[in-house]
C-alpha cells in the first residue's frame, strides 16, 4: 500500500490544540480523509499505535492506508513499531509490563 503520510513542522510537541489540529494537511494523519489520529511527532505516532483499534468509523481498507502511514511516521520519528499488520494491534499489550 502507497503511504499519504509526510511530515509537517507542528510547533511544539505536545497536544495539538484543535486550532492546530485543524490547520494541518490531509497527509499529516494516519486516517487522511477522515483526519483521525494526527502524526506530527514521536508521541503521536505512539499514542495512534496504542489506540489504532479503537477508531471508528473507517473501512478496513482505510485501515490499511492508516497502517502504511504509520508504519512511515514511525521511521521518520524513530519509533520502535513491531507490528507487521493493523491486525496485530490492540490484541495484546504494546508494552512488556507483565500487569497488563
Amino acid at each position: 500500500m502507497e503511504t499519504t503520510w509526510k511530515p509537517v513542522d507542528s510547533g511544539d510537541e505536545g497536544t495539538l490544540s484543535s486550532g492546530e489540529k485543524r490547520s494541518l494537511p490531509d497527509s499529516a494523519f494516519a486516517f487522511p480523509d477522515k483526519r483521525k489520529e494526527p502524526l506530527t511527532d514521536a508521541d503521536h505516532v505512539r499514542n495512534a499505535i496504542a489506540r489504532f483499534d479503537q477508531v471508528k468509523d473507517v473501512t478496513d481498507k482505510e485501515r490499511d492506508q492508516a497502517f502504511a502511514n504509520l508504519k512511515k511516521a514511525a521511521k521518520h520519528f524513530d519509533v520502535d513499531m513491531t507490528e507487521t499488520d493493523w491486525h496485530d494491534l490492540g490484541k495484546r499489550p504494546h508494552t512488556n509490563n507483565p500487569k497488563q
